[in-house]
């Protein structure tokens, strides 16, 4: 009975408080796309670096892709542009190619 020294209790999924992930994760440009009604899409665009201007790169975006779009402010993931229809392919040729953004930094989400 003594050999036993398991009595410690471990949570595998308690906060470990590593500070490296979550700067890591915020140099990423997230680009995801949102199933509405029917078929209906809202593409999302987080992540976008501080030196570009939030809403000029919505005006941008607006024009280019002739579609509409609105920047929300969320507490925790900060400001979000959102644009209607699939627009991930379009928005990350234009990050790519016009922004000057390494294709390494954007991630594509959905389908």
């Amino acid at each position: 009975m003594s050999g036993i020294q398991n009595l410690q209790s471990y949570d595998p999924f308690a906060d470990l408080g590593d500070s490296t992930d979550t700067t890591a994760q915020q140099e990423y440009i997230h680009i995801r796309i949102q199933q509405r009604n029917g078929r209906k899409t809202l593409t999302t665009i987080q992540g976008l670096p501080a030196t570009f201007d939030q809403k000029r790169m919505l005006k941008i975006f607006k024009k280019d892709f002739a579609c509409n779009g609105t920047l929300v402010e969320d507490p925790e993931l900060g400001s979000v542009i959102q644009l209607q229809g699939d627009q991930r392919t379009k928005v990350l040729t234009l990050l790519v190619e016009e922004g000057g953004i390494d294709k390494k930094m954007v991630k594509l989400h959905g389908f």
